[in-house]
């Protein structure tokens, strides 16, 4: 069904430019990674074909998006989307449904193979399609939306809210889904977001002249349906084997585009399939959140280890690269502040428990702020979206053991006496190493003889302690009577 990308082509003309054979070989390279994500139109008419699997997200907007771009720079006449999702992110959704109204070519989406499914956010982008088909064994529906990041309402906005449900029974206007939602115990705010997503999907199946009535229970009660039902409701226009079928069975069927009406010419069309390029799957590696989490720890612990020890480079470049990397994949999740801000105060307290010793109440405090951050950074309420509960214990332990440990160390380095310089000689023991006449002689300290004075009378042997140190010359006095100078020093100053 699908033609393959040669390279037959290009080789012929690369010998005919009579280039060395190294040269032909690094341009051929070249030319494999930019037809390895999609196949070369076919010379005629042609469709192409897209395949998504997994959860609705940034990287499939990308792919879906591009796909469609391509398709209308190649003068496609249709765009066939095979689907099997559990959902996905409401804004990724949302643009890939934008892409599909405006898109002057017809998009066909078929839910495939058997056994898949187009739940959720699957179940409005079948309804934005222009033509709408399903492989048997496959099902819809489940579309009522998730709480994504909602506040706590009040009492009084849950009484208005409560009233205006009273009001809406009252004149005979969605008595029943008030009723419903009553008995549920659903909040306001979950009601705002199911009526607003009821409008939406309600919307899409007026405009492509399917069933509204079953699309609302399909958010509301949350009901699935099969391929054959589905049909039989008025859901989907189609039920195919495979694509082939699928463009037999739409072949002549009259959609609106953008543009305006269009008559399918589909029966035996070439579909050329374009598969995901190294940026899609970059794309879809960097926004799971827990590979962005990951890098957003490197990115932080790299910069700060480059902080404590200026020059390493190393660190320093690696976590700046990291850190850019995971803030690219987190501007395309949905991200709660809060979380992030509740990770910084963790990290804060587990530092100042070094510092301030609490029994460890401030490292406690830390570790289960810096978790409850971790649990809340990414606010999208779709499994495939949130970051694991394992990595999130396992990073927050090792957090907590590697920044108090290293925060303990360096308040402990910085109370530690110095080991070098003059600070290291003040106050040091040393032996006399003459006779001190006139009050001068000489001192062995740390191995090395120095000059040095005293007042008292000093012999060999003796030991004494620095009090002073002039250039390279020291005051000593005798260790006995280093309490007295101290007391006749205290005198002076008095």
């Amino acid at each position: 069904m699908s033609k393959p990308a040669s390279l037959y082509p290009y080789r012929l003309r690369l010998r005919a430019l009579r280039l060395p054979h190294p040269v032909r070989l690094l341009i051929l390279l070249v030319l494999c990674f930019g037809l390895a994500s999609s196949h070369a139109a076919p010379d005629g008419e042609h469709g192409v074909l897209l395949r998504v699997d997994g959860a609705i997200g940034p990287a499939s907007t990308d792919y879906l998006t591009r796909g469609f771009e391509q398709a209308a720079s190649q003068g496609a006449s249709v765009i066939v989307v095979e689907l099997d999702t559990p959902g996905g992110l409401d804004a990724a959704m949302r643009d890939i449904i934008r892409a599909i109204i405006t898109s002057p070519i017809p998009v066909a989406i078929h839910v495939s193979p058997g056994g898949a499914r187009a739940a959720s956010a699957g179940t409005y982008m079948l309804y934005a399609a222009h033509v709408a088909s399903m492989a048997p064994g496959t099902n819809l529906g489940a579309a009522t939306p998730v709480q994504m990041g909602g506040m706590p309402e009040s009492p009084d906005e849950e009484s208005a809210d409560n009233d205006d449900a009273a009001d809406d029974d009252d004149n005979g206007d969605n008595g029943d889904a008030a009723e419903s939602s009553d008995r549920d115990g659903s909040t306001a705010m979950e009601r705002k977001l199911i009526n607003d997503a009821v409008a939406y999907i309600r919307s899409l199946a007026e405009m492509r002249g399917r069933n509204a009535d079953w699309a609302e229970k399909a958010v509301r009660d949350a009901v699935s349906i099969g391929a054959s039902e589905a049909l039989e409701l008025g859901v989907i226009d189609h039920v195919a084997e495979n694509v082939d079928d699928l463009l037999s069975q739409m072949h002549g069927r009259e959609v609106k585009v953008s543009t305006g009406m269009v008559t399918l010419e589909t029966d035996g069309l070439e579909m050329v399939r374009i598969d995901p390029d190294w940026r899609n799957e970059f794309l879809a590696i960097i926004t799971n959140p827990n590979v962005a989490y990951i890098l957003m720890l490197i990115g932080i612990y790299g910069i700060i280890f480059e902080l404590a020890n200026p020059g390493s480079i190393v660190p320093g470049v690696l976590g700046g690269i990291s850190l850019l990397v995971a803030l690219f994949g987190f501007q395309a999740l949905p991200i709660n502040y809060a979380g992030g801000a509740l990770m910084l105060l963790g990290l804060a307290l587990m530092v100042a428990e070094a510092f301030a010793p609490s029994f460890g109440i401030l490292g406690l405090g830390g570790l289960v702020a810096f978790a409850l951050g971790s649990l809340l950074l990414v606010d999208s309420g779709i499994e495939a979206y949130e970051i694991s509960f394992t990595l999130i214990m396992a990073v927050s332990v090792a957090t907590a053991v590697v920044v108090i440990g290293i925060a303990t160390m360096a308040v402990r380095a910085h109370r530690r006496r110095v080991a070098s310089g003059r600070e290291e000689i003040m106050h040091s023991a040393a032996t006399a190493a003459s006779d001190f006449i006139d009050g001068r002689g000489k001192v062995r300290l740390a191995g090395e003889l120095w000059k040095a004075r005293s007042d008292d009378g000093i012999r060999r042997g003796d030991r004494v302690r620095v009090t002073a140190m002039d250039g390279l010359d020291l005051t000593v006095v005798p260790e006995a009577g280093e309490d007295a100078e101290a007391d006749r020093r205290k005198g002076e100053t008095r």
